[in-house]
């Protein structure tokens, strides 16, 4: 028996060993060669930490090469990776280990003072990692269990044993653990590397974070099973990113990359004439944005439409027409439909409901949460996704709506309960609504709409109450004060009428820079 997720990404296939997998912006270089020796080492380390097969790998670490080589090795150790977003507070990371309960955390070493006794409270071993150098001294202990060499056989693992768990949640309760196989990760990087058609003579710009599915399984995953190269980058800069296109074929971005790079006057259809592709995903694409880079460079920005859940669900075509406001067409392999909320019947073309979803990508379920679970995933195998959408006479899918009211900020979810859950603790709150308005650079802003009992309270005296709760991403970027929210005859609030007021908020910022 084979590792299953491991054999999809070629991680042991000597057909490839000599060509060029990444490089860094350090000069330095890994070949495949260099891929399955270094996840070899990390696995062999993590095996003798004492991780075993099925227990929970939790890693909140700065982005670097060696971080993506922990994945993999926790892929071949037979663990289950659980990335968690480097912006997480201590009050974050408590729940998650407690959840999760994994059996070894490890984090960046400026925070391990503080994680330290957080890891301690859930019985995890604390390891620390930061961005390795061969003469630094602040690297953090894992590197000191990494062995100078392994010959690692990769544990067995099948299509169905879950490789990774990542956090989402609803506008309600507490974050959910949604848990991938092996077989949801492989399908989808699989499908991806063929409908967007990647091969070996790919150079991919990787500019995203490693903690979020984007930038983990949409880019690297695909990567890896296509054979191709990263310039991997620790962070976005849309001038190193301008400059990379010359030497590079594809980028994966959020629309605030697009954005940013608008503004670059070097962005012209001779500086992106290397390139053969844009995508963008994880938070909406203005049509504006999209017309912009049309003229701009000639070339059409591929969108798609995915989630934490479920991995990768539509994208506009490949070949054919990018539709602006549109996520094209459900990927092959996978179903989506639209439909009644109520009846769970599917709808016709033109009209707008749930969108639904499923195929060998839908998420196993919520870890520890078979309630949960049994509400949202059919018995059928379509999964409710919350997200209402439509289809148009040529068969592609717009989202035009949340049911959860979920706000998707810089292609970070942000949930509202938990923002307002803050705000409400707050001495002077009576309470509070926040929602997502448009916002040109991010997609969508953080906004909340606050009933408050002490006039002197300040929408930045407020912002700062919460700071220490929740990560920037999760931050009101504005805060409006009102004698009263707006309610419906049941009592509830009606957030539509609050996004239509605060429509424009954003714009004078939007445009000051």
């Amino acid at each position: 028996m084979t590792n299953h997720l491991a054999t999809a990404l070629g991680l042991a296939d000597p057909a490839r060993h000599d060509r060029r997998f990444a490089s860094m912006e350090d000069g330095r270089h890994y070949s495949y060669a260099h891929v399955e020796q270094v996840s070899a080492r990390f696995a062999a380390a993590l095996v003798a930490l004492g991780v075993t097969p099925g227990d929970r790998v939790a890693v909140q670490v700065d982005k670097s090469i060696e971080a993506v080589m922990l994945y993999l090795g926790a892929v071949r150790a037979g663990a289950i990776f659980l990335p968690l977003n480097t912006a997480y507070t201590a009050a974050e990371i408590n729940y998650f280990l407690g959840d999760a309960e994994p059996a070894l955390f490890v984090c960046a070493p400026a925070h391990h003072d503080a994680l330290a006794p957080v890891a301690a409270r859930h019985n995890a071993r604390i390891e620390t990692m930061g961005v390795w150098t061969p003469e630094a001294a602040d690297n953090g202990s894992l590197f000191g269990h990494i062995p100078e060499a392994a010959a690692f056989d990769d544990i067995a693992r099948t299509a169905d044993d879950l490789a990774a768990i990542l956090y989402t949640s609803g506008t309600t309760g507490r974050s959910k653990g949604a848990m991938l196989s092996h077989a949801n990760l492989a399908s989808n990087a699989e499908t991806l590397a063929a409908h967007w058609r990647f091969t070996p003579e790919d150079v991919l710009i990787h500019a995203l974070p490693i903690f979020h599915t984007h930038g983990l399984f949409v880019a690297t995953n695909t990567a890896l099973v296509a054979g191709s190269a990263l310039l991997f980058r620790t962070k976005f800069d849309p001038v190193q990113t301008l400059q990379d296109m010359a030497k590079a074929t594809a980028l994966m971005g959020v629309p605030t990359f697009y954005t940013r790079l608008l503004d670059q006057e070097g962005l012209t259809r001779e500086a992106t004439n290397a390139m053969r592709l844009f995508v963008s995903g994880s938070a909406p694409l203005l049509a504006e944005t999209h017309e912009r880079w049309h003229a701009r460079t000639g070339h059409a920005i591929l969108e798609r439409y995915g989630m934490t859940e479920t991995n990768m669900n539509t994208s506009n075509p490949y070949e054919g027409v990018r539709r602006a406001g549109t996520v094209g067409q459900a990927l092959p392999g996978v179903e989506v439909i639209v439909t009644d909320p109520e009846s769970g019947q599917a709808l016709p073309t033109g009209e707008t409901g749930m969108v639904e979803v499923r195929g060998p990508n839908v998420f196993q379920g919520y870890w520890r949460m078979p309630e949960k679970t049994a509400e949202e995933k059919r018995d059928n195998g379509f999964f409710i996704t919350g997200d209402l959408g439509r289809y148009d006479e040529d068969g592609y899918l717009s989202i035009v709506g949340r049911a959860k009211d979920l706000v998707i900020s810089g292609g970070y979810n942000v949930y509202p309960k938990e923002v307002e859950t803050a705000l409400d603790t707050v001495e002077g709150v009576v309470e509070s609504a926040v929602i997502g308005l448009p916002h040109p650079d991010f997609g969508e802003g953080v906004a909340a709409v606050v009933v408050r009992s002490d006039a002197a309270l300040t929408e930045e005296a407020l912002v700062a109450a919460v700071a220490g709760d929740l990560a920037r991403y999760k931050q009101p970027r504005r805060v409006f004060f009102v004698e009263a929210l707006p309610r419906n005859t049941m009592g509830k609030v009606q957030k539509k009428d609050l996004r239509q007021t605060y429509a424009e908020a954003f714009q004078p910022e939007a445009k000051a820079g």
